[in-house]
């Protein structure tokens, strides 16, 4: 499949090659573990046990490299586990990384709780800030790590501009694409070393599988991940790969509704009196509007927001919601809600990740927008 194809071309065809046995459309599902060898070491295709490699699983990740303008991608059996083998990749004992000061829980608590047992260091930075990424380098720094748009209080960072900062300290930039996809934004056109994604989330869309990927460009860094993969054993399964694959050939047009819907919903949010803020970053007033006009094909899904009367009115509104499912996760057709400093962020508590307590965070779905502005309005009260 040639890179010159659209974007959603690519996402229905990358990786679908027709089945050579009965000519089957969609890429079977591999559920083996091994695979008879033609003489020893005689090995059909490259495949030779599961973990190594799979057939389901390669149409997976064949796809993934394609839609990020990658050379390889890399599927995981979730997003952490694919950041955990990106760490041990990349860092050794005495190694610093910097990381962002709204980065997600899962991530936070990965670099505070178990890097930093193996000896790694982290600084924490606002990546919106140029000057505070360069401020916040160490002599020992391997890896500035970005998340953009931020998970949950959706904050920017100018992709570009930290590639310039990485590359003039000779460091690797990460980026963590889940929340844009790369239907809205392709971070290594713009410079970065390595993507991760959970693909749990948009990739997939659909609640019903949990998974990870890194992509990169660079061949050298591309086998040192594909080995510590294979050592370190948190792949994806075949089933869990089938699922990504089949919700990415709908993403692009999820994703333009998710995009759709979330726009009518902030709109909403900034004119109702019990909201303090809106955190989106297609608001116009938002500080990072213009990078990500700039750096993304359009502003997402995710919408998060402040309410006047603090932590339990922030959690009245989420007891209060019938359409909008209470429930950790994003991304899925569904909307979903949640309180982040007592769900998906509550390891970030004390620390200087911690979110306030008055915040909702909003995964828009791709349901009627009346219906969704209509079910945020009876919640708010």
């Amino acid at each position: 499949m040639s890179d010159q194809h659209s974007f959603e071309t690519l996402a229905i065809h990358a990786g679908n090659t027709a089945d050579p046995l009965t000519g089957a459309v969609v890429p079977p599902i591999y559920q083996v573990s091994t695979y008879k060898q033609d003489g020893v070491g005689g090995l059909r295709g490259g495949y030779e046990y599961s973990r190594s490699a799979n057939p389901t699983r390669t149409a997976l990740e064949e796809n993934l490299a394609a839609l990020e303008g990658g050379r390889r991608g890399l599927a995981f059996a979730s997003g952490l586990a694919a950041e955990d083998c990106l760490l041990r990749t990349l860092l050794t004992p005495g190694d610093h990384v910097v990381i962002p000061n709204d980065a997600y829980g899962g991530t936070f608590r990965l670099f505070a709780k178990v890097a930093s047992r193996w000896g790694v260091e982290f600084s924490v930075a606002d990546t919106s800030d140029v000057s505070a990424v360069r401020a916040a380098l160490t002599p020992r720094t391997k890896a500035i790590w970005v998340e953009t748009p931020s998970n949950p209080l959706l904050g920017i960072t100018d992709i570009a501009a930290v590639a310039g900062v990485a590359r003039q300290a000779g460091v690797r930039l990460v980026v963590d694409n889940t929340f844009a996809s790369p239907y809205l934004q392709q971070p290594l056109s713009l410079g970065a070393d390595v993507v991760v994604h959970s693909t749990t989330k948009y990739m997939g869309g659909h609640s019903d599988v949990v998974g990870g990927a890194l992509v990169v460009s660079d061949p050298e860094l591309a086998e040192e991940l594909a080995y510590h993969q294979n050592a370190m054993g948190a792949v994806a399964g075949p089933f869990d790969a089938w699922l990504v694959l089949r919700g990415i050939k709908t993403l692009a047009v999820r994703m333009d509704r998710h995009d759709e819907n979330a726009t009518k919903v902030a709109d909403l949010l900034t004119r109702h009196p019990k909201v303090t803020q809106v955190l989106y970053p297609g608001l116009p007033d938002h500080p990072g509007h213009e990078i990500a006009a700039k750096q993304m094909k359009a502003f997402g899904g995710m919408v998060s927001f402040r309410v006047t009367g603090g932590e339990e009115a922030a959690v009245e509104v989420c007891d209060r919601a019938k359409l909008f499912t209470l429930g950790e996760s994003l991304g899925g057709v569904e909307s979903l809600l949640e309180h982040p400093g007592r769900m998906t962020h509550a390891s970030a508590a004390g620390s200087p990740l911690e979110v306030p307590a008055d915040l909702v965070r909003l995964s828009v779905g791709i349901e009627n927008s009346d219906d969704l502005l209509a079910d945020l309005t009876q919640a708010l009260g």
